[in-house]
């Protein structure tokens, strides 16, 4: 049967033009509330625009210990209570325009204005995408082992390449890295065909050498982009690529269902005797009970219900936002709250194409995938933090130095400032254990004890008053009750919904 080659005509401009007859607004709210500010986004609804916002206020170090979010038809709205890292209000003038004005139709590059609010960021390099459309990108997903990174950024250095930022994550057996480069002698991007076809044949080699047969990894290179996607983003979409959500024993195929024989984690799958279906994780970290993960039907509502239990901690909900995001599903309706160091999260959701998560397969692949966004970023190790002038080849010395004392780096990120070099190094031993107190004195004593600082503060103690918290325990075995978290979720977005008529 012949099929109809005709499509209706859809004007590219008609987005952007709805955009600009209504434009996204923000405003900045100190008055409500006694000891948080509250951000409010009111936007025509669009795929992305809820990740956007959470990235302008991830980006800046703001604390979002709570947050309501509604899809009403076309319109869409979001409340954040936010306070920085020492959890007093946002009243700095030029940080509430950066903030109401990072949405607005005809901003091309946000970025441009990130060195107005640099005095609220912290030591650690927050800025390395901002300077990602100036570089080329070397992106590489791999096998995680003890001096990766020492052998990458010796081969960079060794082929002419300035490394101007990096950063690398690792989970579950897994190593994802971005880095940005220049031409070590001219400081400008490299775009040259050949040259870049060569740095991709020698980085190939060293990540090959030491892979078993049939073993994911990938190594490219892209010239400089001003629309680049950010950082942290791509590195996620790296690894969910890369299916590190999958636990180390599980079936190549990656099919559900099949119990780990992981002893860091157990997956197991609820089916209830009614129509819904709940489907559920939980992952260990060191015999405690770290994430928790359900999906649940919502019959008279029509959406699917993923329920995110975990350890609270910095951009907890930008990697959970971004995951949903690039897998294509909607939040419609959530809410987020934290008490301790407990952080739940309830989304309401649909697929982009309108259907809930029917199949077992889909939800369990959805569960694995949201408990990998959680952990990626989870601290393991020794923080060692680098503060020192920048120079050619410092990250190769560096990691060099760790990897000749025993040392494996499990996370990273380094950056310039100005005319230093500023990052942080998370590092255990080549087993995983921590690193013993002399180990690491000799690689102080190497690298410099003024330039290679440990950091042993808390991973994160964020200073809030209860009042801006919902009334649920900080203890980790402690669940919620579902029925009161729902209702309390409908009775603020019909509040919401109220305020906007």
């Amino acid at each position: 049967m012949l099929q109809s080659g005709y499509k209706p005509y859809l004007d590219p401009e008609f987005e952007s033009l709805i955009e600009r007859i209504h434009p996204p607004r923000v405003t900045v709210d100190n008055d409500s509330c006694k000891d948080c500010t509250l951000v409010k986004l009111d936007s025509v609804n669009k795929h992305g625009i809820l990740l956007e916002m959470v990235q302008v206020l991830t980006d800046l170090d703001l604390v979002i210990s709570k947050s309501y979010i509604c899809s009403d038809g076309g319109w869409f709205m979001d409340v954040f209570h936010v306070t920085d890292q020492l959890g007093n209000k946002i009243t700095d003038g030029i940080l509430i325009h950066y903030i109401q004005q990072s949405l607005c139709t005809g901003r091309t590059d946000v970025n441009a204005d990130l060195h107005e609010v640099q005095p609220w960021l912290d030591r650690s390099v927050r800025t390395y995408h901002a300077l990602s459309h100036q570089c080329t990108a070397l992106e590489m997903t791999t096998t995680d082992r003890p001096g990766l990174l020492s052998e990458v950024s010796a081969v960079l250095l060794e082929l002419g390449c300035q490394i101007v930022s990096a950063v690398a994550w690792t989970h579950n057996t897994r190593a994802a890295c971005i880095f940005y480069v220049q031409d070590e002698s001219t400081g400008e991007p490299i775009t040259d065909p050949s040259r870049l076809a060569h740095i991709k044949e020698q980085l190939e080699t060293v990540v090959g050498a030491h892979h078993a047969n049939g073993e994911k990894r990938r190594v490219s290179l892209s010239a400089p982009a001003m629309r680049r996607t950010h950082t942290e983003r791509r590195l996620h979409q790296l690894m969910y690529a890369d299916k590190d959500y999958e636990r180390p024993g599980n079936d190549s195929d990656g099919s559900a269902g099949e119990e780990s024989s992981s002893s860091s984690s157990r997956i197991r799958k609820v089916t209830d005797s009614s129509a819904s279906k709940m489907c559920s994780s939980k992952s260990r970290e060191n015999g405690i009970e770290s994430t928790q993960v359900t999906i649940e039907h919502c019959e008279e509502k029509g959406y699917s219900v993923a329920n995110v239990i975990s350890r609270d901690r910095p951009k907890l909900l930008f990697d959970t936002i971004c995951t949903l995001t690039d897998m294509q599903y909607v939040v419609f309706h959530a809410a987020i709250s934290s008490k301790g160091s407990q952080a739940i999260q309830e989304y309401y959701l649909r697929h982009m194409d309108g259907c809930t998560l029917d199949s077992e397969d889909e939800r369990q692949r959805v569960v694995q995938s949201l408990v990998a966004a959680v952990e990626r970023r989870v601290s393991h190790g020794l923080r060692l933090d680098v503060c020192t002038r920048d120079r050619s080849g410092l990250l190769s010395d560096v990691t060099r130095v760790f990897r000749e004392h025993g040392l494996s780096v499990t996370r990273a990120e380094i950056g310039m400032r100005g005319e230093r070099a500023i990052g942080s190094f998370y590092v255990t031993d080549v087993s995983g254990r921590q690193v013993d107190g002399k180990t690491v004195e000799m690689v102080q004593n190497e690298i410099g004890k003024t330039a290679l600082m440990v950091n042993d503060s808390p991973v994160w103690s964020p200073q809030r008053s209860s009042s801006s918290s919902s009334n649920l325990s900080g203890r980790a075995d402690d669940r919620p009750n579902k029925s009161s978290l729902r209702s309390l979720l409908w009775a603020q977005l019909e509040r919401l919904s109220g305020i906007r008529q």
